[in-house]
């Protein structure tokens, strides 16, 4: 099975080393200036190859799903459409000049981790990754890695893991611990901690987004509460970080000069990004939501129309 995928990914990762020169992350770690920002990709393999694995294991399981099922059965056009922008905006938040930025400022640093959680999130889980997953690995490890998810405990353990409230509770968690002005900084000092800082704001992000994006009929309304609340209180840590007399994160005093910023306006800028653009998102979807339950209804209507007048007569 290792030996067949290996043969399948083994010309995306030929696309990475090419594509990776000695320099690309010739500025990791450091406040860049505004003149090296076009040259400040961060194309450090750690990030780079398992984001084009992720992709290539996408685009083979669903090459193998359209040649048994036909185009576009099982993995349509709009799934396919949005997993490659949610991918792409992985890429926009951790391959382009922007991560860079967000060592020189607490605006780019919180545009990256709106991009992270509001963008590439609800865009992957909307791509439906699973069953390509699944696809991409030979019938036979396919159908083992299908018994060994059908058992007790794994089915119990996702299924507590994926319940709104614990989906949201998490999220919420991580959003907020992050930004406790020690464990801030300590991302800019620390590649391991900045890296712990992403993987549980996107990993965190995809299990709230699911919970969302995939709920039963009986499950909308809570769903709705989730959007709401996140809402509220993403909204809430924006305004108080936009209206503070005082900076929260030393580690930017000396960067945002360079920029045209104060350290307090950078962190005013970055606390409006979180606020408006950021809540702004969770309104649409809430919105996008409630339309889908309101067409629902409509659809149900002449069902139950027939019922209930039988009952009144």
């Amino acid at each position: 099975m290792c030996r067949q995928l290996s043969r399948r990914l083994a010309p995306w990762l030929a696309i990475v080393s090419l594509a990776t020169p000695a320099t690309a992350w010739a500025h990791a770690g450091e406040a860049i200036e505004p003149h090296d920002f076009w040259t400040a990709w961060t194309l450090s393999p750690s990030i780079t190859i398992p984001l084009v694995i992720a992709l290539a294991i996408y685009v083979v399981g669903t090459r193998a799903i359209w040649a048994q099922a036909g185009r576009w059965h099982g993995v349509r056009g709009w799934q396919l459409g949005c997993f490659i922008a949610g991918w792409l905006s992985l890429v926009v938040a951790l391959v382009s000049p922007l991560h860079a930025l967000g060592e020189s400022l607490f605006s780019a640093h919180m545009a990256q981790h709106e991009v992270l959680m509001t963008i590439a999130a609800p865009l992957l889980v909307l791509g439906r990754p699973l069953v390509p997953a699944l696809f991409a690995v030979p019938p036979g490890a396919r159908r083992g890695a299908s018994r060994w998810t059908q058992r007790p405990w794994f089915r119990g353990a996702w299924a507590r893991l994926t319940r709104p409230g614990t989906a949201w509770l998490l999220h919420a968690i991580a959003i907020w611990v992050w930004h406790v002005p020690r464990l801030y900084d300590a991302t800019l000092q620390s590649d391991l901690v900045h890296t712990l800082q992403h993987v549980s704001f996107l990993g965190t992000a995809l299990l709230f987004w699911w919970t969302v994006l995939h709920p039963a009929w009986s499950g909308r309304g809570t769903a709705l509460l989730s959007l709401f609340t996140t809402m509220l209180h993403t909204g809430a840590l924006g305004a108080v970080l936009t209206v503070s007399a005082s900076t929260w994160y030393p580690a930017y005093a000396t960067t945002t000069a360079a920029w045209g910023l104060t350290p307090l306006e950078d962190q005013q800028l970055g606390g409006l990004i979180m606020w408006i653009p950021g809540g702004a998102v969770y309104l649409v979807a809430t919105l996008a939501l409630l339309a889908g339950m309101l067409r629902e209804s409509e659809r149900r209507a002449p069902r139950w129309a027939p019922v209930n007048a039988v009952e009144a007569a």
